[in-house]
């Protein structure tokens, strides 16, 4: 999203645009490839059902965008009412407490002596419940 942003501060610092507008665009542009992503992972493996969450799914505009993609795949949508959709971050914390308390180990490593990776990909790590 480097790209995005950089060209939209372009954009603002030009003052040929005002913010509304490109909040507005930035918005559908993000959004349009949250979609895309998501309806491209629906073809790969065949499922027929979205689910929508973290603090984003709160968004009405991004609810709707994967609600008409879903209905034009003939895939069912569901989203949570927003005082469910909180922030992944707590609850990969609160997982990582559970597990911490529980002794459970990852990739042979205790919690705590994890190494800290914030890029990491969440499809790059062993878990213990599958």
């Amino acid at each position: 999203l480097s790209g995005i942003l950089t060209n939209l501060k372009q954009k603002l610092e030009s003052k040929k645009y005002c913010l509304k507008d490109l909040a507005y665009s930035l918005q559908e542009t993000v959004f349009a490839m949250l979609v895309e992503t998501a309806e491209r992972a629906l073809a790969h493996t065949g499922k027929r059902e979205l689910l929508l969450g973290g603090g984003v799914a709160c968004n009405s505009r991004l609810q709707e965008m994967c609600r008409i993609m879903c209905k034009e795949r003939g895939a069912k949508f569901f989203c949570p009412e927003n005082f469910l959709l909180v922030d992944n971050s707590a609850m990969i914390a609160f997982l990582g407490e559970i597990m911490l308390k529980k002794g459970i180990k990852v990739q042979g490593k205790s919690i705590e002596k994890l190494d800290i990776k914030p890029r990491q990909r969440t499809d790059d790590v062993e878990v213990s419940w599958k």
